[in-house]
């Protein structure tokens, strides 16, 4: 059995976020999905290989942007060889510090930032 795991991350508007998530982690757009009006209401993007979707928040949807929750229930946790360049490219390309990278006793080296919409992303390693 081949399983992925592909999360969809619920914005308001995409487009920004789309151009953010190629500067902050060198995401691949795969395929943009319009509405009539030219802006995006789905966006395929890969991560390294990793494939996750945004989309455009719907009133008739219970899943919401961190903006209209005012906060967020989920942790997109990325695992990159050299976390600290990621980290920094996330902090260049606008995302905030939440916690800063450092190694743990437990056999990890994290640091969390939160993009511009409110989504939080640990940035990690095994070491």
């Amino acid at each position: 059995m081949n399983t992925s795991f592909s999360p969809q991350l619920t914005l308001r508007v995409l487009a920004p976020a789309v151009d953010f998530y190629k500067r902050a982690f060198g995401v691949e757009e795969m395929r943009l999905f319009k509405n009539d009006d030219g802006s995006i209401h789905v966006a395929e993007l890969s991560f390294g290989g990793a494939v996750f979707f945004l989309h455009e928040e719907m009133p008739h949807r219970t899943e919401q942007a961190p903006e209209s929750l005012g906060g967020t229930s989920v942790l997109i946790t990325v695992f990159a060889d050299d976390p600290d360049a990621l980290m920094a490219r996330a902090l260049a390309a606008g995302a905030r510090e939440l916690s800063p990278m450092q190694s743990y006793e437990y056999g990890y080296r994290q640091g969390e930032v939160e993009d511009p919409w409110g989504h939080h992303w640990m940035i990690q390693k095994k070491i």
